[in-house]
This record gives C-alpha cells, sequence and structure tokens, in this order.
C-alpha cells in the first residue's frame, strides 16, 4: 500500500501579512512551496494527498491548489475544527483559534488507514527527504513499540533573517533514534548561531548546528488514538490558556518517554528553505530559480 501524504495548510499565515502562504506564487512559473512537496511526494511513491484545512477558506484553497493538482493524483480535504476536542471538553469562548499542529493531525483520523507523512504546506522539504520518508513507511512494521520518523535538518540552515522562528529541538541516542524534542518557539539567528528569547525567561544560547524538526514526520495510522489520549491530557491542564498549543513534537514526546513508540531520525542532505516573513520572499525565489536551473524539477512543474 503507498503511503499517504498528510499537509498541514490551515494556517492563518499570522507573520506573512495575512496572506496565505500555501498560495503564494514562489517558483519561476508561478509555482508555490506546496507544489514542489506533491511532486516530490509523486516521485518518491506517495499514491494521494489529504490536506487539512479550514472551511472558511474551502473555495479559494479548491480554486487554487486543488483544481490544479487533481488532476495527477487523488486528493481529500478535512477541517481543523475548533471544537473538534476529546470527550468532556469544549473549547472555551476566548480561544480564538484551533489547538496546534497534533490536533490538526487529529483532523484526518478518518481519512487515513495507511502510513502516512506530515508536512507543512509553506516548507520546501527536498527530494531526498520525501525518497528516504518513503522508504521508511514502505518497510514492514516490525512488532514492539509503533515504529516513527522525522527528517532531522540542521537549526542554521531553517533560520530567517526577519525575526523569530519556532523549531522542535532534538536530541538523538546513538542509534539515530530520536530521545526527546522540545519545541522551542522564539528563536532568532545570531551572529554565532542562534538563540531562544522566551518572554519573561532566560535566553537559551544555541550553536546552530542542533538537529531540528520541520514537521515532517512518518506516521502509523495507529498515532491518531495515541494522539487524541494525548491531547486530553494537554487539555487537563491547558484548556483555559487561549494561546496554549499540542503540537505534534510534545505528542510524539509524550509516546516516546511511555515507551509506546520509537522514532528514527532520517538524516537528509536535502536543503530546507520556507517563507515565514513577506521579507523570507526574495531568498526563496532565487532559490526555487537556482533548482530549476539544475534540471531538478521539469519546467513547467506540472506539465
Amino acid at each position: 500500500m503507498k503511503p499517504t501524504l498528510l499537509v498541514l495548510a490551515a494556517g492563518m499565515s499570522s507573520r506573512y501579512g495575512g496572506q496565505s502562504k500555501q498560495t503564494d506564487a514562489l517558483g519561476p512559473h508561478g509555482e508555490t512551496l506546496l507544489d514542489y512537496s506533491v511532486f516530490d511526494a509523486i516521485r518518491a511513491g506517495f499514491g494521494r494527498v489529504v490536506f487539512i484545512i479550514r472551511r472558511e477558506g474551502e473555495a479559494v484553497f479548491r480554486e487554487r491548489v486543488v483544481s490544479r493538482l487533481q488532476p495527477w493524483l487523488p486528493i481529500d480535504l478535512v477541517y481543523q475544527d475548533i471544537q473538534d476536542l476529546p470527550a468532556g471538553f469544549e473549547s472555551p469562548a476566548a480561544r480564538s483559534k484551533p489547538w496546534g499542529t497534533g490536533h490538526a493531525v487529529l483532523a484526518a483520523r478518518e481519512a487515513i488507514r495507511e502510513p502516512f507523512c506530515v508536512i507543512n504546506a509553506d516548507d520546501f522539504y527536498g527530494r531526498e527527504a520525501f525518497s528516504a520518508m518513503a522508504a521508511f513507511l514502505t518497510t514492514p512494521v516490525p512488532p514492539g513499540p509503533m515504529p516513527l520518523a522525522m527528517c532531522g535538518y540542521e537549526l542554521r540552515r531553517t533560520l530567517s533573517e526577519h525575526g523569530k522562528v519556532a523549531r522542535g529541538i532534538c536530541t538523538t541516542s546513538e542509534g539515530g533514534l530520536l530521545v526527546r524534542v522540545e519545541e522551542l518557539t522564539d528563536i532568532f539567528k545570531t551572529e554565532n548561531g542562534a538563540e531562544n528569547r522566551p518572554a519573561d525567561q532566560p535566553v537559551q544560547p544555541l550553536t546552530g548546528h542542533e538537529t531540528v524538526s520541520m514537521n515532517m514526520w512518518g506516521f502509523q495510522p495507529g498515532v491518531f488514538p495515541a494522539f487524541m489520549d494525548g491531547l486530553s491530557a494537554f487539555l487537563e491542564h491547558h484548556l483555559q490558556d487561549p494561546k496554549a498549543e499540542y503540537y505534534i513534537p510534545l505528542a510524539v514526546d509524550r509516546l516516546l518517554q511511555n515507551g509506546t513508540a520509537t522514532c528514527a531520525v532520517l538524516p537528509t542532505a536535502a536543503q530546507w528553505f520556507g517563507v515565514t516573513y513577506q521579507e523570507d520572499k526574495p531568498r526563496v525565489q532565487e532559490s526555487l530559480r537556482r533548482i530549476f536551473g539544475d534540471g531538478s524539477y521539469p519546467s513547467p512543474l506540472w506539465s
């Protein structure tokens, strides 16, 4: 069975000036970063794509994304809903946005029955990363803890020149398994590496060589009930916090600590880039022009 690509496309792009990063034309022929990811996934052997979106943005998403990609592979849409919570919980009135990327994955629990890869819609991961993930997801599952995977990138290659970013800082074992992942949400680039600067907390220096998660995860369908249990535990403590988010790294870390799963960190030499701020756009456009120039992608992409 071919694996499925699950794309997180329900973000608000608040640091990108309110414009949707998912549908912004960045490539030399008007391609979005999402075009590259879907093309690379098809080339690596994925069988379909499931997009997680918001219901209020469905019409625009169908027009700008689905209509262009649907001739090439099966596509399904699912919706991240702020009130889609475990039994016994209800989002408080002060809550204005959904509950983060771990919560978003749960929106696909009725749509996916096969191994799947989760990515962001507004990041470029590189074809090597998709090939490595496809190879992992098509390997027979051994007995024991549920095998998960994450593509790891070097922190310094994922920073913005124009403001803070959020990254999952990873600790790995000698055998290449993820030991823990810590979500840092206020990382700034510096001359000597990076710093995490959370409000009202000490600054945390970083070398820039840390392995980080860019939200490219390989999962088995068994993560859905495990993530739901984790969300329940999270809401027990954070339901009334209007800014609290249940991140994928937090959900995965819980499974690692209780022995439910293992997570292989897949090394990749692929170059990551993305747009967090409007000021990142020229650099990304230049990077895409270069990879088209070396023949990595057909021109136009969906010919």
